[in-house]
């Protein structure tokens, strides 16, 4: 069987399983943020914490809940690596540097999951499993939170109330996550990878001598990783690492894991909206960009010219023989179409054209399917901003889901576009201009630039993946991406709850003859032209600067 065949097969599998899976997730999801019963370990976190899970909230207290949570998480996670070298199970290492500390810190609390350290080398068992692995879960779940309160706003009328956050966040967290994360993790060992709570073991290699190896809970915190799209490896090399992605079997699982929420996501929305067929055009847009992605990542990869390329078969540079070249391409446009940002193989060993596609899918807002509830709210900003195209075409006043899209939200929703685009941009020409922030790019030329511009596209995005030829751990670095990784988290929520909030308010529209139907595939068609272009428009310039020109001048 060819690698080429053997990828299509992969690839079917695959849909075949997120198709399974989607309409009993999907109505599931729907049932655990609609339903108005608590359950007892729930009621003792409310207690705890102090919230009155009944208690609906208007959207400035619900964007108060996310940030003050969002800040006491940051502050931490902060301390708890500072003072690692003191805690038990630290495994000998030393408590982290302030300017890693706060990088990290608002690296996983923003789910992007960014690493500027080796974790096998810097992080011990407390500050994996009780700081990183936490945050995980929570910071998945504030996502999952944020996009049904947009839904509801959608949904509801006559009212500013978009739920409660603290119910939100811990239903997502104790429904949702925690019990198929508990199953991810049971499949993950029965193909082999790591869960102990072992220290550091010398093992001896093949061409003599040693190397030192640690053990850790490995398979529950890589299920949550995928799960939660969140990204972060346990050791350096990822998921490209034998203890954390053991098999082409995880491998295909644990892509599996990374798309299964944001794409049942979608059914969640259109049985809360009141119609699953607005959930089927929305899934419909996404599915045609990451089927798209795909294919045309693993053609770039497959049918890359040259004779190395040739008689390797592929462009196999950076990419595990256990995987191959479908099983990497897969991975790599799952992981940049969501905000992932988990590797099993490094972006920058990929073609050209090929580095170029996992840039543009972090770049496009990572909505297809996207992260775990920013994807969905992502798509539905960029459904609202299609639906005001098609109105000025027709010369009629925009309506999405009987709502009427006027001045207010089409600004509300203009600027949550603008906000990404204006960091990575920002940051890359200020550190492309300094010449100190440089000096750890180890290429020059149109690969050095595509590293650093690969760095902020996928901070401000909250992915997390690098290029892997940029040495990121400066204090330049470490802070000017945790900066962005903040930013790039929550102030796009602020514009998102405060869209949400002005469409509850709203009476609904009722449908006319002139209302255009947003639950054809003219419209699922009519909303990916309009991803497409004005990510073109936006990300073209600097495209052109770096990936496009290594892939034309190779």
């Amino acid at each position: 069987m060819s690698p080429q065949v053997a990828g299509v097969l992969q690839l079917t599998a695959l849909i075949a399983a997120l198709a399974l899976a989607y309409r009993p997730l999907g109505d599931h999801m729907a049932k655990v943020y609609s339903s108005e019963k608590h359950y007892t370990p729930e009621k003792w976190i409310y207690k705890v914490i102090g919230a009155n899970p009944a208690a609906e909230m208007r959207w400035p207290a619900y964007l108060r809940g996310v940030l003050a949570f969002s800040a006491v998480s940051v502050l931490f996670l902060y301390l708890l690596q500072r003072i690692q070298g003191s805690l038990p199970g630290s495994l000998g290492f030393s408590s982290i540097d302030p300017d890693q500390a706060f990088n990290t810190a608002a690296s996983f609390v923003a789910n992007t999951n960014w690493q500027s350290y080796s974790g096998e080398q810097a992080m011990g068992h407390v500050v994996q499993t009780g700081g990183l692995a936490v945050q995980n879960f929570l910071s998945a779940a504030v996502g999952m939170a944020v996009a049904v309160a947009l839904v509801r706003g959608f949904a509801r009328s006559r009212t500013g109330e978009l739920g409660n956050f603290w119910a939100d966040l811990v239903r997502g967290t104790v429904r949702i996550l925690v019990p198929i994360s508990v199953i991810g993790a049971l499949v993950l060992v029965a193909c082999g990878a790591t869960q102990n709570f072992s220290g550091i073991h010398q093992v001896g290699q093949f061409m003599g001598g040693t190397q030192e190896w640690n053990g850790g809970a490995v398979a529950s915190q890589e299920a949550i990783k995928e799960l939660g799209t969140n990204g972060g490896g346990y050791f350096n090399a990822n998921s490209a690492h034998p203890f954390e992605n053991p098999n082409p079997l995880s491998n295909l699982f644990e892509i599996f894991l990374i798309l299964l929420i944001p794409f049942a996501l979608t059914r969640t929305f259109g049985r809360m909206a009141g119609s699953l067929r607005q959930g089927y055009a929305i899934l419909g847009a996404m599915a045609v960009i990451w089927i798209g992605f795909t294919a045309l990542m693993m053609w770039t990869e497959f049918a890359h010219r040259g004779p190395a390329f040739e008689i390797a078969g592929g462009a196999t540079e950076g990419k595990e023989t256990r995987f191959g070249i479908a099983g990497s391409s897969i991975f790599a446009v799952a992981t940049t179409l969501t905000s992932t940002g988990a590797v099993n193989s490094f972006h920058s060993s990929y073609t050209g054209f090929g580095g170029g596609i996992t840039m543009l899918g972090m770049q496009l807002g990572e909505i297809a399917p996207g992260g775990v509830g920013s994807g969905l709210y992502g798509m539905l900003i960029m459904a609202v901003i299609a639906v005001f195209i098609a109105g000025l075409m027709v010369g009629r006043t925009p309506e999405y889901l009987g709502k009427k899209i006027g001045t207010r939200q089409i600004k509300l929703a203009a600027c949550y576009l603008l906000v990404t685009p204006a960091l990575v941009l920002g940051f890359t020409a200020v550190a492309m201009a300094l010449p100190t922030p440089a000096d750890p790019m180890t290429n020059s030329g149109a690969h050095g630039f595509s590293e650093i511009l690969y760095a902020y596209t996928s901070g401000a995005n909250n992915n997390g993946s690098a290029f892997a030829g940029l040495g990121a751990d400066t204090p330049w670095f470490n802070t000017t991406i945790g900066i962005a990784m903040l930013l790039g988290r929550f102030v796009p929520m602020v514009f998102v709850l405060a869209l949400a909030g002005s469409l509850a308010e709203q009476r609904p529209v009722p449908e006319t003859a002139g209302t255009l139907r947003t639950d054809k595939p003219l419209y699922a068609g009519l909303l990916v032209g309009t991803i497409l272009i004005i990510t073109g428009l936006t990300y073209f310039p600097a495209l052109a600067l770096g990936p496009l020109a290594e892939g034309l001048a190779s």
